[in-house]
């Protein structure tokens, strides 16, 4: 088990801790990232982020106003690190198109996505190891649009391992390497229709919440697992 003090504790509204509306994830910093299938059109408004319910409304111009908050150029500058372990609580999106996230990034790599989610699957959960390859799709009916999602991960040297609910639900036995340390990325995409379906007409608004986020950071014993 990971030590129980936590070296990070998400306050989404804090400025020091998180930077809204752009992510060197994105060409450019942003505000948009179509090559990957996104309509999106990250904004800093605090109503999209800041309050820990990530929003996203149609623009006239067919794109998303969407929200995103990033540990990346912040003042604390936050990175998770081999051997961390991440839990969140979330309540997933309800709506065709919604592409909840979230996700680590440093250097034009570095993720891992503890999860990602798009209703037209309904029962499933979307977990990669985008650092060494690797990935798995979790189904459940615990899963569905509108629960709430207790997530667990470890970023171990050698494999990284994703908790559901409080069950293991994958180990991926490749891990992160002992180097490795990557920013946080909390996230509303909005699905542009090539992989998944775009929003129907007659949607214009759409959301997720993160209730809870904490990193603990485990003893140095643990990196070598």
């Amino acid at each position: 088990m990971p030590d129980r003090n936590p070296v990070f504790t998400a306050d989404f509204g804090s400025a020091s801790q998180w930077v809204a509306g752009r992510s060197w994830a994105y060409p450019r910093g942003g505000p948009t990232n179509p090559g990957d299938d996104k309509l999106d059109h990250l904004v800093t408004d605090p109503d999209y982020s800041r309050s820990g319910t990530f929003r996203a409304s149609r623009r006239p111009d067919g794109k998303w106003d969407a929200g995103l908050l990033t540990t990346e150029g912040s003042d604390e500058g936050f990175m998770v690190r081999t051997g961390d372990t991440l839990e969140a609580r979330v309540r997933l999106p309800v709506e065709t198109g919604a592409w909840p996230a979230i996700w680590t990034w440093l250097d034009g790599g570095n993720e891992i996505d503890v999860f990602e989610y798009h209703p037209d699957n309904p029962d499933l959960l979307e977990l990669s190891n985008h650092v060494r390859g690797g990935g798995h799709y979790y189904r459940d009916p615990s899963i569905r649009p509108g629960a709430w999602v207790d997530l667990g991960v470890d970023f171990g040297s050698r494999s990284v391992v994703w908790r559901v609910n409080g069950r293991q639900v994958h180990a991926d036995r490749r891990g992160v390497g002992l180097r490795w340390r990557a920013y946080l990325i909390v996230n509303l995409s909005v699905s542009a229709g090539r992989y998944h379906p775009a929003p129907g007409p007659d949607v214009s608004r759409m959301s997720y919440e993160v209730s809870a986020l904490s990193v603990y950071r485990s003893s140095w014993r643990r990196y070598f697992k």
